[in-house]
């Protein structure tokens, strides 16, 4: 099998698992927005920030341990996923700037950028990308 074959295959899987349905054209349209490079990864309740190189094409993250890997650690389909800003609460209690937070049910995963500007980027990419319900 190929790639995109095995891509289209998981697509389809996250789809049924999160109860949630995508058109082509929608998956030719987010094909649009790509984007990579550096961020910061916390869970929700962990102590620390990872720093990963991080792909998104299509309605996937894809994450490194640095630009040079071509194995990814792991990924996270977007589907169901929203991306939001962090909350008055939040933002008191992480003391960091450039925080963006990708929430799925009660999954959520926070991204810190290196500059204003990345943020910017990260959240407008990912924004256009995410599938929050179903279409």
């Amino acid at each position: 099998m190929n790639a995109h074959h095995n891509r289209a295959n998981a697509l389809s899987h996250v789809c049924w698992h999160r109860n949630i349905s995508i058109r082509g054209c929608e998956i030719v349209d987010k094909e649009r927005h790509q984007i990579s490079g550096p961020l910061l990864r916390k869970f929700k309740n962990s102590p620390g920030w990872q720093r990963l190189w991080v792909v998104f094409t299509t309605v996937c993250l894809y994450f490194y341990k640095s630009a040079n890997e071509t194995v990814p650690l792991a990924s996270l389909p977007l589907l169901g996923y929203k991306i939001e800003l962090l909350s008055d609460v939040e933002k008191t209690q992480i003391l960091k700037e450039h925080v963006f937070k990708l929430v799925f049910k009660n999954h959520v995963y926070y991204f810190r950028a290196e500059s204003r500007y990345t943020f910017g980027r990260w959240v407008l990419t990912l924004s256009n990308a995410c599938v929050e319900r179903d279409s």
